[in-house]
């Protein structure tokens, strides 16, 4: 697997990512802002002032009058709480719909960047890992928001509240408390700088751990057959244990920090208690300011005991969201050009001129290719284990771009027209389909989503699937499981021919599309691709040589290169030629029964399942 080298991401460009999905509902934003300012400063000024007036009233004289103005200042007390309530209550119900739609722009905006990623990208990126990047990326915008208005600016108003407001009472008190909130807020701010390291190690030791435990489970057959759960186990074990060390590690650092905040707190409610005392003693301060400073150290304490939490979660939340936001700035590899149009496909000649590719930009996979295929014409590729066959398709899908030369459909050069318009011209069978999560229909409509459902019957029947979907309860509403899984081999394949026949593209490419089927079905569905074959440029990757005896043409290629090119019987007459030492192997096209040439057929097998991850010769 590829190491991927991701862009540098800061924090501007986390919250960059962040407001795209805010923008659309950004008075709503505001408007949350708003309310919970409001709401604050009740909380942190006026009813802390009411409660100052109503101890110094108490502590004077005592009357009728007295009662009244006490009675006054408990009414208004009430009052602004209800106001307090009331306006929170509106920020709440804000909040979820701001958070609710915005995760799900967030969602999506990922999404929608991630699946436009190439093939390469996939192939170096665990599945389980991108799931967990895109659910905290959207998850990261409800921590900071709440953190937000829950969390910071309340601490920020009441700060303010308590050195201003304590500042026209008694300045001293002023002083001390602005001192130690900036000792307080410094240490906290260099601890939690000092942090953030530990925290993105988590989050990528979180997303190894998903990773691997997805990578475990969707290969669960391989282990069973494999008896590999004694390995598998190990290298679970060890990548949880790893994420543990660096948990530990990390909230073991919270924990220290965390007493040395709640002994400064200490420190803070002693000395302020006691100078508060003192200056109360000597006639400086009254009962009413004494009240009103213990109020705000009280609210302080609560606000400030957050801080380092707030710092915490906001490192988390970039921690979180850096990974995904990584992968929306890494630019797409394959990319429709600024000027691409749509191709337009009328007789489907595909002509591959002086084409090399250059497998990581190191390894020479396709050198110097030049190829012409008539529209109309059926071509097969064959050759040895890493001939380049598998490649050659993926260069005509623009799964990987050409290192040099270029390849042209109907007179238009592939890079400068659009990916959608071009692999909407082109349907491919592949040697094992793999299937969505939904129901056969479904799977069998994704080749024409706006198929008629006559339609989507038709090309089922075309391919033989209505012989094992109508002996299924829910018949064509039968779920298939995860990649396909509840159905075999064969019917994945008759599913993935359905959704060839349904496609109806002028070019059709076939990975050795009955290999999975038994003789059977192999009979019947042969019947069906070449109904499905005519009028169509084809292009066959084979390896049963039974299968395309009746091409146009057999290109063999080896070591990257066109070796040969000819029809069957012309390149048999080579005693020589590297397609007639195949066909000897396989014994006319199948494999032979003596002890030599099984032998080598078995040779042949073990090096032909090494092409990527899906060549293979049925015996």
């Amino acid at each position: 697997m590829q190491r991927i080298e991701y862009p540098r991401v800061g924090v501007f460009d986390v919250l960059r990512a962040i407001w795209a999905g805010i923008r659309p509902q950004k008075w709503l934003f505001f408007l949350l802002l708003v309310v919970f300012v409001l709401v604050e400063i009740i909380s942190a000024v006026f009813v802390p002032l009411y409660y100052k007036q109503f101890f110094d009233v108490l502590t004077g004289t005592t009357d009728t009058s007295t009662a009244n103005v006490l009675l006054d200042i408990v009414v208004a007390i009430g009052i602004w709480n209800a106001i307090r309530w009331c306006l929170r209550r509106v920020g709440d119900f804000t909040n979820t719909n701001l958070e609710s739609k915005t995760m799900a722009r967030l969602r999506q905006a990922a999404f929608e960047y991630l699946i436009r990623h190439s093939y390469s990208f996939f192939a170096n990126t665990f599945t389980g890992s991108l799931v967990t990047r895109v659910g905290r990326f959207a998850r990261s915008l409800e921590r900071l928001i709440d953190t937000l208005v829950f969390n910071l600016i309340p601490l920020a108003i009441t700060v303010v509240a308590a050195i201003v407001v304590t500042w026209y009472a008694e300045p001293v008190l002023a002083y001390i408390i602005a001192a130690w909130i900036a000792i307080f807020a410094l240490c906290n701010f260099v601890f939690s700088l000092w942090r953030v390291k530990y925290n993105i190690q988590v989050s990528a030791a979180d997303s190894k751990t998903t990773g691997t435990l997805a990578d475990i489970i969707s290969n669960q057959n391989a282990v069973s057959l494999f008896a590999a759960f004694n390995e598998e186990r190990a290298r679970f074990r060890d990548v949880t244990n790893a994420q543990a060390q660096i948990t530990r590690f990390t909230w073991d650092l919270g924990q220290t920090f965390d007493a040395a905040q709640a002994f400064l707190i200490f420190v803070a409610e002693f000395a302020i208690f006691y100078w508060g005392v003192l200056l109360w003693s000597q006639g400086e301060i009254t009962v009413g300011t004494f009240v009103l400073v213990q109020v705000y150290i009280f609210r302080l304490t609560d606000k400030l005991w957050d801080f380092g939490r707030i710092i915490r979660v906001l490192h988390e939340v970039f921690a979180d969201s850096k990974e995904m936001v990584e992968i929306m700035t890494l630019p797409h590899e394959i990319q429709d050009t600024p000027s691409a149009h749509a191709i337009t496909v009328s007789k489907g000649d595909i002509s591959f001129e002086h084409v090399t590719f250059n497998f990581q930009k190191t390894r020479k996979v396709i050198n110097e290719v030049s190829l012409m295929i008539p529209g109309g014409q059926k071509v097969a590729l064959v050759g040895p284990s890493g001939a380049g066959k598998t490649t050659m398709v993926k260069l005509l899908l623009r799964l990987h771009d050409v290192t040099e030369g270029k390849i042209v459909i109907d007179e238009q050069d592939i890079r400068h027209v659009t990916l959608d318009s071009l692999h909407l011209n082109i349907a491919m069978v592949p040697q094992d389909p793999v299937l969505f999560h939904r129901t056969l229909f479904e799977n069998i409509r994704y080749g024409k989503p706006d198929a008629t459902d006559q339609e989507v019957f038709m090309a089922a029947r075309r391919a033989h699937c209505d012989e094992f979907i109508e002996g299924l309860p829910e018949k064509y509403e039968t779920y298939v499981g995860e990649r396909g899984i509840k159905l075999s081999g064969g019917e994945r394949q008759r599913i993935a021919i359905a959704r060839a026949i349904l496609k109806n593209a002028p070019i059709l490419v076939l990975d050795e599309a009955t290999s999975s089927l038994d003789s059977h079905s192999e009979a019947l569905i042969q019947d069906a691709l070449d109904t499905l074959m005519q009028g169509k440029t084809v292009i066959v990757i084979a390896h049963r040589l039974s299968t395309i005896r009746k091409m146009d043409r057999i290109i063999v290629m080896d070591k990257g290169s066109i070796r040969e090119d000819g029809r069957h019987d012309e390149l048999l007459k080579n005693e020589q030629s590297i397609y007639r030492k195949l066909w000897e192997l396989q014994a006319g096209g199948f494999v032979g029964v003596n002890g030599a040439e099984t032998d080598q057929a078995e040779l042949h097998e073990h090096a032909e399942e090494k092409e990527a991850g899906s060549d293979s010769i049925e015996k």
